[in-house]
C-alpha cells in the first residue's frame, strides 16, 4: 500500500504543473504610477522622480489672445499664460485676463506706450521672471511683436518668442460666414504711424484689384470719418452694391454684425471695436451669410 501511495504522488504532481500551464496567473503589473512630465511644456521644469530642475532662461513670449474670450484663446496660448510669471499688456487686455488669473504679477499701462510697453517686458524677463507680453488678436499682426523684437537686439540674454493668436480678420469673417474665400487685403484706418496718403494709395490698389478687403481701425474719435473717405476711393472701382459686412466686440460681450451694401456702407457710423469687410465682385449673400466664393466652376449639369 505505502508503494501505490508513492507512486501516486507524482501523478498529483503532474496534473498540478499541467494545469498551471493552461491557466496561467495573470501578469502582476507595478501599482506604482508613471510620472510623466506636465502638459504644459512652457513650465520650466517637469518634475519626474528623476529630474527636479533645469537650466533656467530669461525668456519672453509675445502672446496674441484672439479676439477676447478666453475659449477664442489658442491653447498654446493659454498654456504660455499659465506658465509666466508676470503678464504685461495694455489695460484693456489685462483686465480680461485677471478674472482667470488673479495670482499673477501684471504691468499695466495705457495706449501709445507700446514701446515702453515692450522695453519694460524685456527688462522683465532679463531679470529672470518669465513674463508674457500680451495682446489682441495676432501678436504680428498689428501687434507687439515687431516691436519686440527690434528692441530685442539690446536685450542678447532674453529668448523671445512669438505666439500666434486669431486675428479679427479672422474671427470676424467667421462670424459674417465666409467673406474671406478668395484673395484679400488686410488695410488699417489709422494713420498715427502710416500717412493717410499711402493709405488711400492702398485702398485704391485694393479695389483695382478686385480684392475683398477686410479694414481694422476704421474709426476713432479723431478719426470719425474715415471710413466714409475709404467708401468714397473704393466706390470708383466697385458697385454701390458691392456685399459688405461689419462686426464689433467680436468674442465679448454686445457682439454684433450686419450685411449691408457698400452704398449703405458709406452713410454708417462705427467705432474702433469695429473690424469692416468689402466683398469683391463676386461676393454675395447667402441666407444671413456674406460669402465670398473661392473660384470653383460650378457646371449646370
Amino acid at each position: 500500500m505505502a508503494r501505490e501511495k508513492q507512486a501516486e504522488k507524482p501523478t498529483r504532481w503532474v496534473w498540478k504543473l499541467e494545469n498551471k500551464r493552461k491557466n496561467p496567473k495573470p501578469e502582476i503589473k507595478s501599482r506604482i504610477p508613471e510620472i510623466k512630465p506636465k502638459h504644459n511644456k512652457y513650465c520650466n521644469r517637469a518634475v519626474t522622480e528623476s529630474s527636479m530642475s533645469v537650466e533656467s532662461k530669461n525668456e519672453l513670449y509675445i502672446v496674441g489672445l484672439g479676439p477676447g474670450a478666453r475659449q477664442k484663446m489658442t491653447q498654446e496660448a493659454i498654456d504660455v499664460v499659465e506658465a509666466c510669471e508676470v503678464i504685461a499688456g495694455y489695460k484693456v487686455y489685462i483686465e480680461l485676463l485677471k478674472p482667470y488669473y488673479p495670482d499673477k504679477e501684471y504691468l499695466v499701462n495705457g495706449m501709445r506706450q507700446e514701446v515702453e510697453r515692450c522695453r519694460l517686458a524685456l527688462e522683465t524677463a532679463a531679470s529672470g521672471k518669465k513674463t508674457a507680453l500680451v495682446c489682441s488678436g495676432d501678436a504680428g499682426v498689428y501687434g507687439m511683436a515687431g516691436i519686440t523684437l527690434e528692441l530685442a537686439a539690446e536685450f542678447p540674454e532674453v529668448d523671445v518668442h512669438v505666439i500666434p493668436g486669431v486675428t479679427a480678420a479672422l474671427s470676424g469673417a467667421a462670424l459674417l460666414g465666409a467673406p474671406l474665400g478668395h484673395d484679400f487685403a488686410v488695410i488699417s484706418l489709422s494713420d498715427l504711424l502710416t500717412p493717410w496718403e499711402l493709405i488711400e494709395r492702398r485702398l485704391a490698389a485694393a479695389a483695382e484689384g478686385d480684392f475683398a478687403i477686410c479694414l481694422y481701425n476704421p474709426s476713432s474719435h479723431k478719426r470719425h470719418d474715415y471710413l466714409q473717405k475709404a467708401c468714397q476711393i473704393l466706390l470708383q472701382k466697385k458697385s454701390g452694391d458691392t456685399v459688405c459686412g461689419i462686426t464689433r466686440n467680436i468674442g465679448r460681450d454686445g457682439e454684433e454684425k450686419r450685411i449691408l451694401t457698400l452704398g449703405e456702407l458709406l452713410e454708417t457710423q462705427v467705432d474702433m471695436f469695429t473690424t469692416v469687410f468689402i466683398g469683391n465682385s463676386q461676393t454675395r449673400k447667402v441666407g444671413d451669410a456674406m460669402v465670398t466664393p473661392r473660384g470653383y466652376r460650378r457646371d449646370n449639369t
